[in-house]
């Protein structure tokens, strides 16, 4: 991508570690991201499946992990209320913080947008920190900035601190 189209790629982080209705939790990602045109979420670029332990818990199922580039009219907002619906479809149950989930949708950065309202924070605050969030977003997008550091991606997943452990699947998607 050129630089000025990262002004406006949203970047959607997805995970499951409940395969739900589905035979594994790769196809229930699957048919998640088959969900996003439904929502005005165009889904440009996807990353691989990572799979990593599950966290802060590795005693819980293991997740697989993803990384999308979406377009989309929608404002960051409106994003993640179509993320929620999206979650809500898949049975996402927000019980208790990091239990186990079938379906995980992190609205990571929405173009170069940085603010905090409503409960709402753009960049994903600890995104950066996460290697299954950030090596799968290396992947398709190396060169991808922070809105708030200005740091690459492939640069912010040599030094993540959280899911060392991740890494792609061996079929790429």
């Amino acid at each position: 991508m050129k630089r000025s189209e990262w002004d406006k790629a949203v970047v959607i982080a997805l995970g499951s570690n409940l395969k739900g209705a589905f035979g594994t939790t790769r196809e229930l990602l699957e048919a998640a991201l088959a969900r996003f045109a439904d929502e005005g979420l165009v889904v440009r670029e996807r990353s691989s499946w990572w799979h990593s332990a599950a966290w802060p818990d590795p005693d819980e199922p293991p997740f697989v992990n993803g990384v999308v580039l979406v377009e989309t009219d929608l404002d960051p907002h409106e994003t993640l209320a179509a993320l929620h619906r999206i979650e809500r479809g898949f049975g996402r149950d927000r019980s208790r913080r990091n239990a186990p989930r079938t379906l995980d949708l992190d609205l990571i950065a929405h173009g170069r947008g940085v603010f905090e309202e409503g409960g709402l924070i753009v960049p994903h605050p600890r995104a950066a920190e996460r290697l299954f969030v950030m090596g799968p977003l290396a992947e398709i997008a190396p060169t991808w900035r922070h809105p708030v550091t200005g740091e690459r991606a492939d640069r912010l997943a040599e030094r993540c601190q959280v899911g060392l452990d991740a890494r792609p699947l061996a079929s790429a998607r």
